[in-house]
């Protein structure tokens, strides 16, 4: 194998790829990289056996072959030549690559292709199409809500869900971890039947989210019971699900707050982050005193410190006082764009929703904590 290769669009493919390697993996080859030259065109592959990614790129190959790198090296030899280089790689048996750029030069260790897993390429499930900007906002604002609790491993991951709703085909992503949830729905135009919700895990979804920052194109997702295959231009991305039943989300949302707090994002989140400076992870709570057009926000911790501060607000409803997880706070008010915010109550133990006017489909949940 021989090949040269511009160090621009070869790092970045292998940012792509490192990420999903996992470094501590007890089979050597899965800290691996697929390297397959082939009629000028490279074909790097990745995986850590849940997930995958397969990318081509254009390069001068001078000689067909293949071989499997230590990702991680490779990564950081390439991070460190000048972006601007010529990069030139042999491997003439499989086990020894040599890479030479400018006056570098480094000779790595290799493992033979026929080592390397096969990756099921397979994508004959339900195709939708959606643009790779929109779908990342989907999972950039819910995936804070995902949880990290092992023993609940059907909330390790975003919801991903399509249903017909008045001849329109909705797709929508939630995120809850228990205690908050965060919900995300987007008109697609494919026409298709309702597809049973997938549970995306949460390695997937991050990884996922990193790709689709960089890139402004369509995406077909193809989605059957035990995986899901994201193709974007000449990348394929491959994950199996969670093998799990989220729970009924809608339920969680409550249907009759009404009264109404309206305040402006900014205020109230450099409110809650002056106030939580004293909050530490044993009390981690902020009461929310709501008074006639006022909120008043206070806090006291295991040590007696107290802060507190009032803030001019637009709400006339009854007078509620409620306690929350500062950062859970703090974590939704950032996702929300518009100057100003609702929140709508029930009552003291009672969920709150938040939401924005411009984007009445990002719909935020959140339970109390006692005070």
């Amino acid at each position: 194998m021989k090949f040269k290769i511009n160090r621009t669009n070869f790092f970045k493919t292998l940012s792509h790829l490192q990420g999903i390697v996992d470094r501590k993996n007890s089979l050597p080859i899965l800290s691996n990289i697929l390297i397959e030259a082939n009629n000028n065109q490279l074909t790097l592959c990745s995986t850590d056996m849940d997930i995958s990614i397969i990318e081509k790129i254009d390069c001068d190959v001078l000689e067909n072959g293949a071989t499997t790198i230590n990702a991680q090296i490779l990564y950081d030899i390439v991070r460190k030549i000048d972006e601007n280089s010529q990069i030139e790689i042999i491997s003439n048996n499989g086990k020894l690559l040599t890479l030479r750029a400018d006056g570098s030069r480094f000779s790595l260790a290799c493992l033979p292709k026929e080592d390397y897993p096969i990756i099921d390429q397979d994508n004959s499930g339900i195709k939708i199409n959606i643009n790779s900007k929109i779908l990342f906002k989907l999972i950039d604002k819910t995936k804070f809500a995902i949880s990290n609790e092992e023993t609940r491993y059907f909330l390790n991951g975003l919801y991903f869900n399509i249903t017909n709703e008045i001849n329109e085909n909705i797709l929508t992503l939630v995120g809850t971890d228990g205690h908050r949830l965060a919900k995300f729905s987007h008109k697609i135009n494919d026409k298709v039947d309702n597809i049973s919700g997938v549970i995306i895990p949460k390695k997937t979804i991050y990884e996922l989210s990193k790709l689709l920052s960089e890139i402004d194109e369509n995406v077909e997702a193809s989605i059957s019971s035990n995986k899901i295959v994201f193709s974007v231009g000449k990348i394929t991305f491959i994950s199996k699900l969670i093998d799990g039943s989220f729970p009924d989300y809608k339920r969680v949302i409550p249907k009759d707050n009404s009264n109404i707090l309206k305040i402006n994002r900014s205020t109230l989140l450099s409110a809650v982050d002056r106030v939580s400076t004293i909050a530490n992870e044993k009390s981690p709570v902020i009461k929310f005193k709501l008074l006639q057009n006022i909120l008043n926000l206070n806090t006291i911790n295991n040590e007696s410190s107290t802060a507190s501060e009032d803030l001019k607000v637009n709400y006339n409803g009854d007078e509620i006082e409620i306690g929350f997880n500062s950062k859970y706070i703090m974590d939704i008010v950032n996702n929300l764009e518009d100057e100003e915010v609702s929140i709508s109550l029930k009552d003291n133990t009672s969920p709150i929703i938040a939401l924005e006017n411009s984007n009445t489909n990002l719909v935020y949940v959140l339970m109390p904590m006692r005070v």
